[in-house]
């Protein structure tokens, strides 16, 4: 398999999670939460992790350590934070209000709590290395960041215009992000400007 083909298929996948997150978001502003709306979003997260390897592709060499670690804590999140989606969104909304908030009251809260913090920092720190990379582009690195934090603070709360608002700018951050085109990657190395010299073969001291 050929980092090309992860590459490609990593941007596809982080479209369908862009349009899964912004199209309901958008439309839910209008109608509420709706079983197709609630269906699209749980079903969604599962493009988060290859579109998210696609995005370390693209950078890891400017990223670095740094970027390595942002990267695996935002993977981990991904993937509890989209069993947490799925669970909220395919399971929880079909079942009566009361049942819902007896089971949220349990040990589930503290694992819904878990999963979310983990998403959000792992979120926070790849938005970062987004950023220090440059590789990819300022904007959508940084609404990535904010967004999709956002997304998780307001999980638990009632649908309003403004998570509506949250949702429309996190997936259309991440389409963003994985349609961008291919910019050169920063080479950074530990020898700094003075390699950078050397290799110009300069005779100056």
């Amino acid at each position: 398999m050929s980092t090309t083909w992860l590459l490609r298929f990593g941007a596809a996948c982080g479209v369908l999670l862009g349009l899964s997150t912004a199209v309901p978001g958008l439309i839910e502003a209008f109608t509420g939460e709706t079983a197709a709306t609630s269906f699209v979003i749980g079903v969604g997260a599962a493009f988060g992790a290859p579109a998210l390897t696609a995005l370390h592709l693209r950078q890891q060499h400017a990223a670095g350590r740094f970027g390595a670690v942002a990267y695996a804590v935002n993977l981990i999140g991904l993937g509890l934070f989209a069993g947490v989606a799925f669970a909220l969104n395919l399971v929880l909304f079909y079942v009566d209000e009361a049942v819902a908030d007896e089971v949220l009251a349990g040990p589930t809260r503290i694992a819904v709590l878990g999963a979310a913090l983990v998403f959000v920092t792992g979120t926070i720190l790849f938005s970062v290395s987004m950023v220090r990379a440059r590789v990819l582009p300022l904007p959508p690195a940084v609404g990535y960041g904010v967004a999709f934090t956002l997304l998780a603070l307001l999980a638990s709360l009632p649908d309003s215009p403004v998570t509506s608002a949250v949702h429309v700018v996190a997936g259309g951050s991440l389409i963003w992000l994985s349609v961008a085109p291919h910019a050169p990657e920063r080479t950074v190395t530990a020898a700094g400007p003075a390699a950078g010299r050397l290799r110009r073969g300069s005779a100056a001291p």
